[in-house]
């Protein structure tokens, strides 16, 4: 991570440009689009005031909630780039491109990046009746029963109902989804036998998990969560190639000037690197994952591809 730093700064330094700007004179905006409370919202407002002491100005979270977040990435995209205008771009917001047909906006075209600032993902939790201790068991007890396991999501189209299409896809079986209003439902709905299983965030089942109200089988990233250090990938578990996670980055308009991006990517590096951030973000379940501007571009393309593909499969659609 220092590493990483380093070469930003070292970079900027080296730009007569960078050395010339005298950005940031005014506060700045970071814009989410989703609600007051949401865990974009909880990411956004722990990386504020600390980007507000590395840039030297106020830097103001604004929630633009609506459209599964579509509403606050046209906003951004038809901003002045000029840096006074950031947007905490989420993992959801590769599932739009997907879902509607039509889109102000190109996630790819129109923004450049940072990092990555948080990284998350779910848990594959199991009702403790379901007999199966791991990976394998489950996908011989889905072959078993075609069609009869059920898992839960927080709704049609959102990323814990794409994380079950993978599972299908890459084990050859057929679970059943079931759709929630929110992952809070569909956790209660697992814990109280209701149905089978579902796909929740690692931090906030994590209660239930230590209560017993459910069990965890592995989670959905290509790493083991830090706070679950002994519960297995589903790629280790045996489904190759298996990673679904949820991640925010702070982008900017595409054609904000190099030498502002090196100073936001400077600031924001500066920012997640330090020990107070990340323990918070261990406190949510969360990990760090710092990218340069060209590997995150490579990521979301991979990402957007991706959801694509599951969510026809899935036949799931908004428009």
């Amino acid at each position: 991570m220092q590493t990483l730093l380093l070469c930003f700064l070292a970079t900027c330094a080296a730009t007569t440009a960078c050395a010339q700007t005298n950005f940031p004179q005014k506060p700045l905006r970071l814009v989410v689009g989703f609600s007051a409370g949401s865990s974009p919202d909880s990411v956004a407002r722990l990386l504020a005031p600390l980007l507000t002491e590395n840039l030297g100005q106020p830097v103001v979270v604004e929630n633009r909630g609506g459209a599964g977040g579509a509403i606050a990435v046209e906003l951004v995209a038809r901003a002045p780039a000029d840096g006074y205008t950031i947007y905490l771009m989420a993992a959801a917001d590769t599932l739009q491109p997907a879902l509607r047909a039509k889109l102000p906006y190109d996630l790819e075209r129109d923004f450049t990046s940072t990092t990555i600032v948080a990284l998350g993902m779910a848990v594959l939790a199991l009702h403790p009746s379901v007999p199966a201790r791991n990976v394998k068991e489950l996908i011989a007890l889905a072959h078993a029963r075609p069609g009869q396991l059920n898992y839960g999501s927080s709704g049609v189209g959102s990323s814990s109902h794409l994380m079950g299409e993978l599972f299908n896809q890459l084990a050859g079986v057929k679970t059943a989804h079931v759709p929630y209003k929110g992952s809070a439902d569909s956790a209660i709905a697992t814990a109280s036998g209701q149905i089978e299983m579902s796909y929740l965030g690692v931090g906030a089942t994590l209660p239930l998990l230590e209560g017993g109200k459910l069990k965890a089988l592995a989670v959905t990233g290509m790493k083991r969560a830090a706070v679950l250090p002994n519960v297995p990938t589903l790629n280790e578990g045996g489904l190759a190639g298996y990673e679904r996670t949820t991640w925010w980055n702070v982008v900017a308009p595409s054609a904000t000037p190099k030498d502002v991006m090196a100073k936001l990517i400077a600031a924001t590096v500066k920012a997640v690197s330090t020990p107070e951030y990340k323990s918070a973000l261990y406190k949510q379940g969360l990990d760090l994952q710092i990218t340069t501007p060209e590997q995150f571009a490579t990521f979301l393309h991979n990402e957007i591809v991706q959801n694509s593909k599951l969510i026809k499969l899935s036949g799931a659609k908004t428009e």
